[in-house]
């Protein structure tokens, strides 16, 4: 028989849907997986209040039966302008959890971020006063700085000395990807968190090179060195509640992908689970993935944990080569499709029931 694990079922605490067709053809494998989600706000034109947010929420059940129990939680996009009276709205609705800080062109979208902490204080002190949480995209985007180095002279820069300012802010620092990043949270108290994705646990920037370049193990913050692959392991499978399951699935055609200017991001949703069962399984540490995975983020956003359960199966399946986008692809010509992590591969683990 095979083997099987159940735990709680999850939530994903960074996410990105896209709009239109790409939200169509990615939130079902979501949706399939999760009972909340956090979802991003760095659309064109951006998500940057609450009244934008909750239309985007309703575009989203809108691609979902009616019965699917799926929690869009949202975040809102920080930029030089946003204002007390944003922060206030956020902090009364029950479905925004934060707002993101992207430093201006750090990542896809991100042109209308932050393009200095100081223009923001007095938002982000108002956000500590009504307990708001800050989602940190943590990297600088000073072009003398090395792409691998980003992370840590961020947090060295602009992180650390917000803590110590402003202690009382709640602060995730999202898909953290170095021994840096695990450091300075472990360092900075209840307070602060950090998501990990599957990819970052499961790749070093070895295999974004392996064999020539691969574009679809392209992403913002970049895959780092072994050393900093083996810290973020460590801190998954620890059962410290400050770390917790953030996919960062971030779906671009194809066309986008395979392109002399490729876009950044990796397409997670499809196994998301599968994906994190494998990590945990390769460190001897299943019994710690119901923690990972369904009990910190929602305890670390004051939230109730869920009730149900999912199981995973010890079962070989192929991804698929690609999954299919209703548009048009204008940069490869042709039908539209996403490209799925290990497409063509074999993983191990497969979801096989909800209750």
């Amino acid at each position: 028989m095979a083997a099987s694990i159940s735990i709680t079922t999850p939530d994903d605490w960074h996410l990105h849907l896209r709009d239109g067709a790409m939200l169509q053809a990615v939130v079902g494998h979501t949706a399939a997986q999760f009972r909340r989600a956090l979802v991003m706000p760095n659309l064109a034109p951006p998500v940057t209040d609450t009244t934008m947010a909750l239309a985007y929420r309703q575009r989203i059940l809108d691609c979902l039966p009616a019965d699917t129990g799926f929690d869009p939680v949202m975040s809102l996009y920080l930029t030089d302008n946003t204002s007390i009276d944003s922060v206030r709205a956020a902090a009364e609705s029950p479905h925004v959890a934060g707002f993101k800080l992207y430093p201006a062109g750090a990542t896809t979208n991100s042109d209308a971020g932050v393009t200095n902490i100081a223009r923001v204080m007095t938002v982000l002190e108002a956000m500590a006063d009504q307990g708001v949480v800050l989602q940190v995209h943590g990297e600088v985007t000073d072009d003398h700085v090395d792409v691998f180095d980003r992370e840590a002279v961020f947090i060295e820069q602009v992180l650390a000395p917000l803590r110590r300012d402003l202690p009382e802010l709640r602060i995730v620092l999202e898909h953290v990807t170095t021994r840096d990043g695990i450091d300075f949270v472990r360092g900075s108290g209840d307070n602060v968190a950090a998501t990990l994705t599957a990819h970052h646990l499961l790749f070093s920037r070895n295999d974004l090179f392996r064999r020539g370049i691969r574009p679809h193990y392209y992403c913002l913050p970049i895959l780092k060195r072994r050393q900093h692959q083996e810290a973020l392991l460590q801190a998954a499978v620890s059962g410290e509640s400050s770390f917790f399951l953030g996919t960062d699935s971030a779906p671009h055609l194809r066309g986008r992908k395979e392109h002399s200017c490729g876009c950044a991001g990796i397409y997670t949703a499809h196994g998301a689970l599968e994906l994190y069962a494998e990590v945990f399984e390769s460190m001897q540490a299943l019994d710690k993935l119901e923690g990972f995975a369904s009990h910190h983020g929602a305890d670390f956003y004051r939230l109730p944990r869920n009730s149900g359960q999912v199981t995973l199966e010890q079962v070989e399946w192929e991804v698929p080569a690609n999954y299919p986008v209703e548009e048009k692809d204008s940069a490869q010509g042709g039908m539209a499709e996403i490209v799925p992590l290990r497409a063509g591969e074999t993983l191990c683990w497969r979801l096989c029931d909800q209750a």
